[in-house]
C-alpha cells in the first residue's frame, strides 16, 4: 500500500470508527504509532538515495519530535489526559508526506529514464543538471519541512504545557 493511499485510508478508518462508535484505546494507541512509524520509514529510506540530498541532522530532527510529542501524549494519557492533535501538528504531516510523494517520485523517475540511457541524449545539460537541480530543491524543501516540524513541536509544547504539568518541573 502507497502512503497516500495509507493516508486516505487511515482517514476514512478514523471517520467511519467515529462515526459508529467504534474507536477503541488500542486504535487510539496504534493508530498515531503506526502513521510515525510510516512516515519516518519513508525519511530514513529516502536517505539510501543520494540524488535527494537529504541531510542526516533533518532526519533526527524529525525523530526527535515525534518521539517527544508521542512521550508527551503517553504521560498524558497515564494521567486521564488526552491530547488531540491540532493544526500545526497535521500542517506538519501534510508537509511531510508531500515531501515524500513529490521527491520520491523524481527518485523513481530518474530510475526510470536510466533504463533507457539515450533518453538523457535528448535532455539539456543531461542527466546531471536534472540530478543537481532535484537535489538542491529537495535539499532546501527537507530543510523548511524539519524546521517546520520543529515549530509544530515547540507549538504543542506551548499549547499543552498545563496539560503535562510542564510548569512543575521541580
Amino acid at each position: 500500500m502507497t502512503e497516500k493511499s495509507r493516508a486516505v485510508t487511515d482517514y476514512y478508518d478514523g471517520k467511519i470508527a467515529r462515526e459508529r462508535g467504534l474507536v477503541t484505546n488500542f486504535g487510539k494507541l496504534l493508530d498515531p504509532v503506526a502513521d510515525k512509524v510510516l512516515i519516518t520509514s519513508a525519511f530514513i529510506m529516502m536517505m539510501k538515495v543520494p540524488e535527494l540530498m537529504i541531510p542526516g541532522w533533518t532526519i533526527v530532527v524529525i525523530l526527535a519530535r515525534e518521539f517527544l510529542v508521542t512521550g508527551a501524549r503517553a504521560l498524558a494519557a497515564a494521567e486521564g489526559e488526552v491530547i488531540a492533535a491540532n493544526v500545526s501538528g497535521k500542517t506538519k504531516t501534510v508537509f511531510q508526506l508531500v515531501y515524500v510523494f513529490t521527491f520520491l517520485f523524481f527518485a523513481m523517475a530518474f530510475r526510470f529514464l536510466d533504463l533507457f540511457p539515450r533518453i538523457w541524449d535528448y535532455a539539456p545539460g543531461g542527466r546531471e543538471s536534472y540530478v543537481t537541480v532535484i537535489g538542491y530543491m529537495s535539499l532546501v524543501a527537507m530543510v523548511l519541512v524539519a524546521l517546520y516540524t520543529v515549530y509544530s513541536g515547540i507549538h504543542f509544547a506551548q499549547v499543552n504545557w498545563k496539560t503535562l504539568k510542564l510548569d512543575n518541573l521541580s
